[in-house]
């Protein structure tokens, strides 16, 4: 039987950003909430750059400017409401993260840089075993295999590209 999971409504992920912004004595804008707006309104599991979240806010609020977007970016991430995935490519994706206590890895198909979320509950237990066994306190981890797609490889045309 599993255990019950809470779901984190996005109601409360928005409260919990503006405390964020308050308790740094940031201004809570309206351009700042048309970002996290766009940030939670599609597929939990959807990533997305940095210019594709600016197009998402100024369908939302066209006053949001790309400076906007890029300096509420890292405080997002700061406030653990927002994931920064890097696939090694220069190029920087972008997930909601409401339930920060779900340990997620990504796997990267390399013919499409589609990125899967999967569940991986082991990752807290091997962050904190292995970093104190070096005497260490872990502050961040992640899991990332980049992969092929085999259709890919028969067919010439990748399943998971939109």
């Amino acid at each position: 039987m599993k255990p019950d999971i809470e779901v984190v409504s996005i109601e409360a992920c928005r409260e919990k950003f503006k405390s964020f912004l308050t308790d740094r004595c940031l201004r809570v804008t309206g351009q700042r909430m048309a970002i996290f707006d766009a940030a939670f309104g599609n597929d939990s599991t959807d990533h997305y750059t940095a210019e594709e979240l600016l197009d998402r806010a100024r369908a939302i609020d066209e006053s949001v400017s790309r400076a906007t977007v890029y300096r509420t970016l890292p405080i997002m991430t700061d406030s653990g409401l927002l994931r920064e995935i890097d696939i090694g490519k220069n190029l920087k994706y972008y997930t909601a993260n409401p339930d920060q206590e779900t340990q997620q890895a990504q796997v990267v198909c390399l013919d499409c840089d589609r990125i899967f979320e999967i569940s991986a509950p082991f990752m807290a237990w091997y962050r904190t075993t292995v970093s104190s066994k070096l005497g260490l306190t872990p502050v961040s981890h992640r899991l990332q295999v980049h992969a092929q797609c085999d259709r890919f490889r028969e067919s010439g045309q990748c399943p998971h590209q939109n």
